[in-house]
């Protein structure tokens, strides 16, 4: 069958554009997509900005950033001054079990809120009391759906 180039294209570029709009950073978004369609298992700055046709500092951000929360990894290249961008093989839960401690935070900061604003009835303070509940749900069912997903990613498709 055909590598059809653009239709992969198209969809590193659209689930980038849906990444973005559920909140992540657009660039970091971009590459994270184009290393994961990767058939080479790892590219480099230039390809990356080749590929996504963006600069060398929009593309050294991207991968600062994605490097920052745990998403890809830098290696050297033996004989060579660039670097090559990788995804780690559990690149997608990955960043969400290193992430984990966030959600422990964000309740505490709903918490905060509902002290702050004193008012039981108030409309605020009960969105921000829900807001630290479902944290909480997340920081406590986290480590059980990473165990499941585990256990599904062994399952032969």
């Amino acid at each position: 069958m055909a590598r059809d180039e653009q239709a992969l294209h198209d969809v590193v570029e659209h689930s980038a554009a849906i990444l973005t709009a559920a909140g992540f950073p657009k660039m970091p978004a971009r590459v994270l997509m184009a290393l994961t369609a990767s058939e080479a298992g790892g590219l480099t700055a230039q390809e990356l900005s080749e590929q996504l046709g963006a600069s060398a500092a929009a593309i050294s951000g991207a991968v600062r950033y994605l490097q920052t929360i745990g998403i890809v990894r830098r290696l050297s290249q033996n004989g060579s001054r660039r670097d090559r961008y990788e995804l780690p093989e559990n690149a997608w839960y990955g960043a969400l079990a290193t992430e984990s401690p966030i959600y422990g935070v964000l309740a505490a900061q709903g918490d905060a809120g509902v002290a702050a604003i004193d008012d039981p009835s108030s409309v605020g303070s009960a969105r921000l009391a829900e807001m630290a509940r479902f944290y909480r749900f997340l920081e406590r069912r986290m480590p059980q759906l990473l165990e499941e997903w585990e256990a599904e990613r062994r399952i032969p498709e």
